[in-house]
């Protein structure tokens, strides 16, 4: 890989950004993250090769996110994207991550090589959405706020695609899906690495410190900030792998309700891409507290709403549905944001890495529980538990709100 050298901003304001340049990072993180839900899309046919639990969609889902958790722990403590050209890492882990997303539907491994893919898979998604991030920074130096809505208004359509492609191609073999998730994901990783050089804004990083353990707990601003993240993480992961599910329950409950589980599953997870977007630009005037706030409570409150509208109709369930997609991911980008600003200036890197792998940590335990839940209680209260996220992050984040 090509030694990344140090770019001056001095130098900078000579360089003019390509036009292209942002549509390009967009295209490629959307791309990159198409692996992500790519096991969860066609698990009911992986299902039937061979005899496997009915708790293997918490499983499936929750092998990815620890594989993304050592991932990002390994990148961040040998400073990879800081030593190397991120471009670089994003390409060579767009092809790792397309290999073992491909091998999930070509190789017949059976339930305990499903979830060894599906950890690889994650590690190396940790070399795609994080490094994503970091070559936006490197050409936004302003504007990085409305950037990273883009960036992950993006992530979330990539996670959506997979249910996209499997409801829309249901005429074709299940491993089609398998297949394309890994074309797109290996074609987001050949643009970035073509079409976006190394910004003039590119910074280099130090490894992982300790000492953000200290400042996260210690240096109150991060600790409220951090823990409204949490609350946020709780509920994210866990509803969007549990949307197939909570829909299929409403159609079974409703038998002459003809719907495509796979193509709703898309629109209800890709809605947040809106929020995401619309979150960016309103946070400008209200700033980011307020917005995910804002955010954060409405999610919450379609958590506990949920048994009421699973027993609606489908013009109000439906609906319900996209405004919980849209509400539950669009606070992403402004707790981004709200960490940044309150960590303090030497530990900024540090204190995102820990407090992303905290989260993603804090989601394996929500996806665990929901999935013992789903043996013991009924459908329309299953997702009732994950409120409790945005309640405590809301009781924790309240010094913050008002804010910009």
């Amino acid at each position: 890989m090509q030694r990344l050298h140090k770019m001056r901003p001095a130098g900078a304001a000579m360089i003019k950004r390509p036009a292209w340049t942002l549509p390009v990072i967009v295209f490629a993180q959307f791309a990159g993250t198409a692996i992500w839900f790519s096991g969860n899309a066609v698990l009911p046919d992986l299902m039937q090769r061979w005899p496997a639990p009915s708790s293997m969609a918490g499983w499936v889902t929750s092998a990815v996110q620890l594989g993304f958790i050592a991932g990002t722990l390994v990148f961040a403590f040998f400073a990879v994207s800081d030593r190397y050209s991120p471009r670089r890492v994003f390409l060579l882990c767009a092809v790792a991550g397309a290999l073992s997303n491909l091998s999930t539907g070509l190789v017949d491994t059976g339930p305990s090589g499903l979830l060894a893919l599906r950890v690889m898979t994650g590690f190396f998604l940790a070399g795609i959405y994080p490094v994503g991030m970091k070559i936006a920074a490197g050409w936004y130096k302003k504007g990085l706020g409305n950037a990273m809505g883009f960036l992950i208004g993006a992530l979330v359509l990539g996670t959506a695609f997979p249910h996209l492609l499997k409801g829309g191609m249901s005429s074709l073999p299940w491993q089609a899906t398998i297949i394309l998730s890994s074309g797109v994901c290996l074609l987001g990783g050949i643009s970035m690495a073509v079409l976006v050089p190394d910004g003039p804004y590119l910074a280099r990083g130090t490894r992982f410190n300790p000492m953000a353990v200290a400042a996260l707990f210690g240096h109150r601003p991060l600790r409220a900030a951090a823990c409204g993240y949490f609350g946020h993480m709780w509920e994210l992961y866990t509803l969007w792998a549990f949307m197939p599910v909570f829909l299929t329950a409403y159609v079974s409950r409703t038998p002459d309700l003809s719907l495509n589980v796979s193509v709703w599953s898309f629109l209800a997870i890709a809605a947040g891409s809106l929020g995401c977007v619309a979150g960016g630009r309103v946070s400008r005037r209200a700033g980011s507290a307020t917005v995910a706030a804002v955010q954060l409570s409405v999610s919450g409150a379609c958590c506990l709403m949920s048994p009421l509208f699973y027993r609606a109709p489908p013009a109000l369930f439906l609906p319900f549905l996209l405004l919980w997609g849209m509400a539950v991911v669009g606070d992403s980008p402004q707790f981004s944001t709200i960490i940044a600003h309150t960590a303090p200036r030497d530990l900024v890197g540090s204190a995102l890495t820990l407090v992303n792998s905290i989260g993603f940590s804090i989601t394996v335990v929500s996806l665990s529980l929901i999935q013992w839940l789903s043996a013991v209680v009924p459908p329309p209260v299953l997702l009732v538990p994950l409120a409790a996220g945005p309640a405590v992050g809301l009781v924790c984040m309240r010094s913050l709100v008002g804010k910009r």
